[in-house]
């Protein structure tokens, strides 16, 4: 079984599916895409997280609109699959080059999420992450938005993602109990954010981790996992594991969402969860 944590009111498992390869560039296609979640599902994960955002170009929301057709063609137990969705951030194709922007404004945030809401097939979002923050725009006033959006029954709970302490306690005020993750980007090549990892801790908040394998989409300083790598060998798994293992080990409010492009890395992802890193080990890997 896969494991199980509290993401504030959902008991899912805490290591979800990133969809983003699946509908960014370099993907393997919509049945490719299908068949990566059908199998994380049917493997045990209940959490499947997406965005607004992720498309490569044309089409827009085609990360939501393949989350709601694998979810339509698999017959396991909707109800208990937690989908999250982000909004706030947008894709430019300007001369066939993809780039990433941000509009916080708050129409523009109460629009998408609406859009996500209709292209997941739902009355009601599970979990709708504010994307990532306009400097245009008052954090404040996004975080209005996002209390908006949940009064008008659009979301039932909400996140925030790429937040600072400072923003999250900007949030924590606007939302109050209605703000239950931050989404932050951690993993062994990207550890500025461990000031946001202990303080959700100490504050009640869960944790979610994207690219928590380092990501794919930039070149990577590989001699970062060569620990990870020393603890995969002793303990005969693939070093993701161990990776992924190291950060659900920082607390019981963290979970990870590693993006996959085929099944069989998803599920290798999936057993994190039953490896048990020594303390000794820990120490080595930090």
């Amino acid at each position: 079984m896969v494991l199980h944590r509290n993401l504030g009111p959902f008991d899912t498992t805490a290591i979800g599916l990133g969809e983003m390869p699946l509908t960014i560039e370099n993907n393997l296609g919509p049945k490719m895409g299908v068949e990566t979640i059908h199998a994380a599902l049917d493997a045990g994960c209940r959490q499947i997280d997406t965005a607004w955002a992720y498309c490569s170009g044309g089409e827009e929301q085609t990360g939501e609109k393949l989350v709601r057709e694998a979810l339509a063609s698999w017959d396991g137990p909707r109800d208990e699959v937690l989908v999250a969705t982000k909004v706030g951030h947008f894709r430019n194709f300007t001369d066939g080059k993809p780039t990433w922007d941000v509009d916080g404004s708050p129409e523009n945030l109460i629009k998408r999420a609406k859009q996500s809401a209709f292209e997941l097939g739902v009355d009601m979002i599970d979990l709708l992450y504010f994307h990532r923050p306009d400097p245009k725009i008052p954090y404040g006033e996004s975080c209005e938005a996002m209390k908006e959006i949940r009064s008008m029954g659009i979301a039932r709970e909400i996140g925030i993602s790429n937040a600072s302490i400072e923003q999250i306690d900007i949030a924590r005020e606007i939302l109050g109990d209605s703000l239950i993750a931050v989404q932050n980007q951690f993993s062994p090549i990207y550890t500025e954010t461990a000031d946001t990892l202990d303080y959700c801790g100490k504050v009640g908040l869960s944790f979610v981790c994207w690219s928590p394998l380092g990501g794919f989409r930039k070149p990577k300083d590989e001699s970062k996992f060569d620990p990870f790598r020393e603890v995969a060998e002793a303990h005969g798994v693939s070093y993701q594991q161990v990776v992924l293992a190291w950060e659900l080990a920082k607390g019981s409010h963290v979970f990870v969402i590693p993006g996959a492009h085929r099944p069989a890395t998803i599920l290798d992802s999936l057993k994190a969860g039953d490896l048990e890193l020594t303390p000794e080990e820990l120490a080595k890997l930090g």
